[in-house]
């Protein structure tokens, strides 16, 4: 085995657990997120996204509220001076509701009532065109095994990992790529974050309905050739698993994305098996095993 540098054991992945990428610190980034606000919209949770148009939504009414009570007595039956039922004036005036009860009666006020029906048409606008965008975006529905093992596979020791599709369509064209990242040191002494793309047995294919076990071998062109599960661990070795393909049902592109670090690569395991048949001669895949793993024959009998 090479002797090889070592370097801080690094916690934080590349790529989640969920598929996402991991936050990474900007220090001194001259983007500012507001320069892309529909972006942002896109991506935050329906929690935040939901929460946030509720804020805008208060924001502009209580604005209204303020501009009709520096109008004076510009709503007729309102308290005066009265801060609620100006702001619930303004959220009738937005939403058209019209009861009768509360209406301007100074030009003042009817301008200011212009002025928010046109507000209140763009923010309903906007709010739906970007609701529907974010229902629209294709996702995908991927499940990936929880470790990736390495085993003997036709003699020659073999990296493994499993993916399944958990909607119940196809996903056409599928391609999958696989690659490690590991720190090293260069002849020159400067750190680097390395990527090797690892050459699979199978990276496409025209129809992924049920599962996917890739399979990488290990031969001397191999980034994980003469590697140790000590060495990966030391190396802050990662493992970017990215799938991509078409939805037969929405005939867009999705992909999906996963990660294993050295800890999630099992040495001398091998996955069991979750193809089989039913009662009545149905092709089936056993989810429970997904993740089920086991020690290799020759782990087993003393001879790894």
């Amino acid at each position: 085995m090479r002797s090889k540098p070592t370097f801080p054991r690094m916690e934080q992945r590349l790529v989640v657990r969920d598929g996402e990428s991991s936050d990474v610190v900007r220090i001194g980034d001259p983007h500012s997120p507001w320069r892309d606000v529909y972006h942002r919209l896109l991506t935050i949770s329906w929690l935040g996204f939901i929460g946030l148009l509720g804020l805008v939504y208060v924001a502009i009414n209580a604005g209204f509220a303020l501009a009709y009570l520096w109008g004076g007595e510009a709503i007729a039956n309102a308290r005066p001076g009265s801060f609620t039922d100006a702001f619930f004036f303004s959220v009738q005036t937005m939403a058209s509701i019209g009861y009768g009860a509360m209406y301007p009666q100074t030009p003042l006020a009817n301008w200011l009532v212009v002025m928010e029906a046109f507000v209140g048409m763009l923010f309903i606008a906007m709010a739906t065109g970007i609701s529907f965008a974010r229902f629209s975006l294709p996702t995908a529905r991927i499940l990936f095994s929880h470790y990736a093992v390495i085993t003997p596979h036709n003699g020659i020791p073999t990296l493994m990992f499993r993916t399944a599709n958990k909607r119940r369509n196809r996903i056409l064209e599928a391609q999958l790529w696989a690659t490690l990242v590991r720190d090293e040191i260069t002849a020159e002494g400067e750190f680097f974050r390395r990527f090797y793309d690892l050459r699979l047995t199978r990276s496409h294919t025209p129809l992924f309905g049920l599962s996917w076990t890739a399979m990488h071998p290990i031969d001397p062109s191999s980034p994980f050739y003469g590697e140790s599960p000590e060495s990966l661990a030391a190396e802050n070795a990662e493992l970017i698993v990215i799938l991509t393909g078409i939805d037969e049902t929405l005939s867009q592109t999705i992909h999906a994305r996963h990660s294993f670090v050295a800890d999630e690569i099992l040495w001398d395991h091998h996955f069991e098996d979750i193809l089989g048949w039913t009662a009545d001669n149905r092709r089936a895949i056993d989810f429970r095993k997904f993740d089920s793993v086991r020690l290799s024959k020759q782990d087993a009998n003393g001879h790894s």
